[in-house]
């Protein structure tokens, strides 16, 4: 548990946590040119996971190691709302989420200690651009 722990404080660093910031302290962006933010309440991001299936595992084998992990009980994690989740058919599940950027860790523990063996992860620091989108098409359009 140790080794856990300190594995943890060194991926504090990384650059893809850096990423995640809260909106509160963005500066750039749609605010920047007078636009409302697309991302939501201030203090929170949005991460998007691809969730890509095994397929050297069937559907049963799959969702067999997700119960054995209690996937299923624990994602997403309690106060963590699910913003969009999708089945992309031949690819897997594509879910995204909105939470406050310090619980960052705890997703990615929860997904690696669960998913991992039924599907292959990626994550993704997200946004939601319809609003801005329509936004720009009236202005420029």
């Amino acid at each position: 548990m140790t080794t856990r722990r300190s594995l943890w404080q060194l991926l504090a660093g990384l650059p893809l946590l850096g990423a995640v910031i809260p909106q509160a302290q963005a500066q750039e962006g749609p605010a920047a040119i007078g636009m409302d933010s697309p991302i939501g309440p201030p203090g929170t991001t949005m991460l998007t996971i691809f969730l890509r299936h095994d397929q050297t595992k069937t559907v049963s084998q799959i969702n067999d190691h997700l119960k054995e992990t209690c996937w299923f009980r624990d994602f997403p994690p309690a106060g963590i709302e699910v913003a969009s989740w999708y089945v992309m058919m031949g690819i897997g599940q594509v879910v995204t989420l909105r939470f406050p950027p310090e619980r960052l860790r705890e997703v990615n523990y929860l997904v690696e200690g669960a998913a991992w063996g039924g599907y292959r992860t990626e994550f993704y620091p997200t946004y939601d651009y319809r609003g801005l989108y329509q936004d720009l098409k009236r202005k420029l359009g």
